[in-house]
């Protein structure tokens, strides 16, 4: 059974740091573009970055690029989210997604909270 589990979120002050994890299992990993989105209170879900399985290829959303950066250990089924420089429009549920590379087909992780608040 396929599982996305996030960790890592929690209060930071604006100006901080943070960094996500989720834990993969129950699928090959490598099949997966690995995605981070995010929903803020009130708004839609939305695309925050992603990674390709096998050339390590990244994509960002605009108002992320510059500030976070999405890596994955293919050996331990991880992907991680290292934010920097957060801002209370960062304040949101940040969700890790699993993309089959051939079928489009999905998983998501339950989410996990960041707030950035002072």
């Amino acid at each position: 059974q396929a599982q996305l589990v996030e960790s890592g979120g929690g209060l930071v002050q604006p100006g901080g740091s943070l960094r996500l994890s989720c834990a993969a299992s129950g699928f090959t990993f490598t099949n997966y573009v690995m995605n981070w989105y995010r929903q803020a209170p009130g708004a839609e879900r939305e695309f925050v970055a992603s990674i390709e399985p096998i050339t390590r290829a990244t994509n960002y959303a605009d108002s992320v690029k510059g500030r976070f950066t999405i890596s994955r250990d293919n050996a331990k089924n991880t992907v991680d989210l290292q934010m920097n420089s957060l801002n209370d429009e960062d304040t949101a549920v940040y969700y890790c997604s699993a993309r089959n590379r051939y079928t489009n087909s999905r998983y998501w992780g339950q989410g996990t909270q960041v707030t950035v608040s002072s």
